[in-house]
């Protein structure tokens, strides 16, 4: 699972740069969200591929970015099979409103999240909602216990990517369309149940970008598969 610097993972999720105040609701235009993976390095930060093969004890955080106004809410599934609400949360706050052209990172501060647990893929799921949800504070509740367990999927390396480096890229990390009929957490299932389903998925460089050629209707949902060994 992903944990908190050497403790629990409590993210933050914190405004960066303000851009140019190119504001739109979710009905208006093409939409586009962009997310980079970036890990710690000695003292610097810098951006990877999506589906770079994490090491335990890896610190990483997210960059996010959306061309459209409207409320985050992250939940996480580790490799164990257990559920955590990561944003918003009594620890972090319940301002999770997000506005167009800003760069928010999560998490932020001091707070980064720490590669732990068994080896295979964290499925985070990413939540975009036009209004925010009806529970005071929200609360994203996991699936009912009852469900089988989920299926491990165990990293893989592509040999032919950046071989030189000597990298390991899993081609299947990184976001991905929540698969339909899928166990979604209780909330996120109901909150996206309208949302559309026409999402595009692309890389432009170590770049994510999740996007809709047409204005959207509802609520966006992905997943982001972090793999780790």
């Amino acid at each position: 699972m992903i944990r908190r610097g050497a403790q629990a993972l409590l993210p933050v999720l914190a405004l960066l740069t303000p851009a140019l105040p190119q504001t739109h609701t979710m009905s208006e235009g093409a939409h586009r969200i962009e997310l980079m993976l970036e890990r710690l390095d000695g003292a610097t930060w810098r951006t990877i591929d999506p589906g770079l093969v994490l090491n335990r004890g890896d610190r990483v955080r997210f960059r996010f970015r959306t061309n459209f106004d409207g409320y985050l809410y992250v939940m996480n599934q580790s490799t164990s099979g257990k559920y955590e609400q990561l944003f918003p949360r009594e620890e972090t706050g319940q301002d999770n409103r997000i506005m167009a052209s800003t760069d928010y990172r999560v998490p932020a501060t001091s707070t980064v999240f720490r590669v732990a647990g068994p080896a295979g893929h964290e499925v985070v799921y990413w939540l975009v909602t036009p209004a925010r949800l009806t529970d005071a504070p929200p609360r994203l509740a996991p699936p009912p216990q009852s469900k089988p367990a989920p299926i491990i999927l165990i990293p893989r390396c592509d040999d032919t990517i950046l071989r030189a480096r000597g990298d390991c890229i899993d081609t299947s990390a990184g976001p991905k369309p929540v698969p339909r009929g899928a166990d979604l957490p209780q909330n996120i299932a109901a909150a996206a149940g309208a949302g559309s389903r026409d999402l595009l998925f692309m890389r432009q460089k170590d770049t994510a970008v999740i996007s809709s050629p047409a204005p959207l209707n509802g609520p966006v949902l992905y997943e982001f598969h972090l793999a780790h060994r």
